[in-house]
């Protein structure tokens, strides 16, 4: 990795060399793949390229010239077991090196080898809210979606709805990467596909149709439960989580996965101090499950611990939306082969763990919000008890879940003592939108046709929401 990094800052410094002689600015290699910025601890901007070239692009910051260094090499890796059979998995080839360079806060200008980088603005107003996005591709539940068809699999046309909207930042509540599985013979719906953890996949189901958001703004990425190790985590280590990563941390090897399937908790601030300041508490709850824990259990003392880290973030700001992947407070369905529904509720090891630090209403009162993905549509549920509202944008083109009437919840509730005020639920795809007024957020739901579904301002002491 070292000699990478070597040959990355010789060949960016023959580089600009050149440049300071000829007058002209260094062309963009050809195997620049992807280039975005991320936006980490403490809202630390980094830059992060993908590439096929050895060693990492030319990155310009201001007029100077900040060398990348390299995150992850090139490389295949033996095949580890997964979520799937072994018969149905393969090795992870990532052809490509990822590349990082710290930006510095407050920048005004980033290329990245000829690319402008989008850079976090000083107050964050306007964000466009994803999750649950790729193509379904799974031997296990013969379930293949129609990777080949743009209104089947909408994603892309969702992203460029999203990116005309000229967001800020745009947020990601996980579920990135679908297409585990090779799609049939004869299947023309899926047929061609890429599948499996490695690069092409990772290309196919993200990065490629991503691209206008991934221009248009910063992003913040949360981790689902498909970037866990037995599944894409090795994927998430090397293009997606913000932080450095840690010896042991890539899930390329199983013994190491009790590492590699947890990381802490940590705050990204979206704006100037002010009655407004508001944080976004970035949780990664990729591994939790729906069934309650023993109090002793290992994997519950981790998440308690993990979950009071969070609530202390929330000291720093009066306005805060705690954003995982697995909904807290929201609820979801399924439709049994008999065609009954079945309604689930919210994610019981984590109710419990925050009930041992704020009782039943589960977050101190500068949390006003949570937001999640994991149920593919999209959900806004409030409270007349008090609790947080919840806002589900699962919605993002994924296989749709079975959509909820409110006479289907009737009587129902994610969390015993929790009284539903307000419910409104669609499995068309979208994302939602979060925008700065002078004295609450206003969330609106959007189809990616441009249809509004629900709106909701969010206030210091209470969410107000009204549907089409």
């Amino acid at each position: 990795m070292q000699k990478n990094m070597m040959i990355s800052a010789l060949t960016l410094a023959l580089a600009l060399a050149g440049c300071a002689t000829t007058g002209t600015q260094p062309t963009a290699p050809q195997g620049l793949q992807s280039a975005f910025v991320l936006l980490g601890e403490n809202g630390v901007p980094v830059a992060r390229a993908i590439t096929t070239d050895a060693v990492c692009p030319a990155l310009e910051v201001d007029g100077r010239a900040l060398a990348m260094q390299v995150r992850m090499p090139a490389e295949t890796i033996a095949q580890r077991k997964t979520a799937s059979k072994p018969e149905d998995s393969k090795p992870s080839a990532f052809p490509v090196l990822t590349c990082d360079a710290t930006l510095p806060v407050g920048a005004r200008s980033a290329t990245l080898a000829g690319r402008t980088l989008p850079l976090p603005e000083p107050e964050i107003k306007k964000i466009v809210v994803i999750g649950d996005t790729g193509c379904r591709m799974k031997t296990a539940d013969n379930y293949f979606q129609s990777c080949n068809d743009s209104e089947k699999w909408a994603f892309r046309e969702m992203v460029e709805s999203a990116a005309a909207q000229k967001p800020d930042l745009v947020l990601h509540v996980g579920d990135y990467h679908y297409r585990e599985n090779a799609c049939p013979d004869g299947n023309k719906e899926c047929g061609g596909s890429p599948w499996g953890y490695g690069w092409d996949t990772w290309k196919a189901d993200f990065f490629d149709p991503a691209t206008a958001l991934l221009k248009a703004a910063p992003w913040v990425m949360v981790r689902g439960n498909h970037e866990t190790c037995v599944r894409a985590g090795q994927g998430w280590w090397r293009f997606m989580d913000p932080r450095a990563v840690q010896g042991g941390r890539d899930c390329n090897q199983e013994q190491n996965d009790t590492l590699g399937d947890y990381s802490d908790p940590y705050a990204v601030p979206l704006g100037l101090p002010g009655a407004m300041q508001t944080q976004l508490i970035i949780f990664d709850s990729s591994k939790v499950g729906y069934k309650a824990l023993p109090a002793q259990d290992p994997v519950f003392r981790r998440y308690t611990g993990q979950l009071q880290h969070a609530t202390a973030l929330s000291t720093r700001a009066p306005w805060n939306f705690f954003v995982q992947h697995h909904p807290l407070l929201g609820f979801a369905v399924e439709r049994s082969k008999s065609g009954d529904l079945t309604v689930f509720p919210g994610i019981v090891p984590l109710q419990d763990g925050l009930k041992t630090l704020h009782q039943d209403k589960l977050f101190p009162a500068q949390v006003q919000t949570t937001i999640a993905g994991h149920v593919h549509l999209f959900q806004a549920v409030t409270y007349k008890t008090g609790q947080a509202a919840q806002f589900i944008s699962g919605n993002g083109g994924s296989s749709l879940d079975v959509p909820l009437t409110a006479a289907a919840i009737q009587g129902k509730t994610p969390m015993p003592g929790a009284e539903v005020d307000f419910f409104s639920n669609s499995n068309e795809v979208g994302y939602m939108v979060l925008e700065r007024q002078s004295d609450f957020w206003l969330a609106t739901a959007w189809t990616r046709k441009g249809q509004v579904l629900t709106r909701c301002e969010i206030r210091r002491d209470t969410t107000r929401c009204t549907a089409s």
